[in-house]
């Protein structure tokens, strides 16, 4: 196997993006990362079946033993992104319509507390930036492009976290992303929403230029918790 070469792990459901490993870091913890980013990036939800993953294909993909992948795995399941079924194996936890909804309050609190401190302590230069992140939507819709606007509007909330700057807040942020970040893909393609999240981030970005704490505040949390209320309303594919 070429280690340079891209490599995907495929199973009946789904398709991680996995590159092969650097065999100078240890085995182990560079499969769990790589393992930990492939479940992030991929779409966990949008599969009416669970989520089987395969660790002697995933240890072909990385082009590592069995026993690097093996303990990976049992490092995710120990932190909730892997559950094992006996006698069938790992397959990647998802959440419940409620356990979603109580993910998205809580990142509703944290985000907002993040907003807050972009007001008070960011630079000019990083809330600039923010409005960089939609640069390609000045001249199209976002409607023109889903996928490149999911992204971006992924990324403008990890920015604000990222650039609100508590470690404590990131920290406290990151296992929840995973879920949080695949139910924001699915939904934004619904209702004419990511023209709405569109205006909702402009107000965002307007309130921190102007050093706003409370509004900035305030339009992040409700910005979460009206994502919370349409996937209350409109979301049965989950449980």
């Amino acid at each position: 196997m070429k280690r340079n070469k891209r490599s995907k792990m495929l199973s009946p459901t789904l398709t991680l993006s996995i590159q092969p490993i650097n065999a100078a870091e240890s085995l182990r913890d560079k499969a769990y990362a790589t393992l930990k980013q492939a479940i992030t990036d991929a779409d966990i939800y949008n599969f009416s079946e669970e989520i089987q993953l395969d660790k002697h294909v995933l240890s072909e993909a990385l082009g590592v033993s069995r026993t690097p992948v093996r303990e990976a795995m049992a490092q995710l399941e120990q932190e909730g992104f892997l559950r094992i079924l006996p006698r069938k194996g790992y397959y990647i936890v998802r959440k419940t319509k409620k356990e979603i909804v109580e993910m998205i309050w809580a990142w509703a609190a944290l985000e907002s507390m993040s907003a807050r401190l972009v007001a008070l302590n960011a630079s000019d230069e990083e809330i600039a930036g923010l409005r960089h992140i939609f640069d390609r939507f000045k001249e199209e819709a976002p409607a023109g492009n889903l996928d490149e606007y999911s992204n971006a509007n992924i990324a403008f909330h990890q920015e604000i976290v990222r650039i609100g700057g508590s470690q404590l807040i990131a920290n406290l942020i990151k296992n929840i992303f995973i879920h949080v970040r695949a139910i924001r893909k699915m939904t934004i393609v619904q209702s004419h929403r990511a023209e709405r999240s569109m205006a909702d981030h402009i107000k965002i970005i307007e309130a921190l230029e102007r050093r706003d704490a409370e509004l900035a505040e305030q339009l992040v949390r409700q910005h979460s918790l009206d994502l919370a209320e349409y996937i209350t309303q409109h979301c049965d594919f989950l449980q």
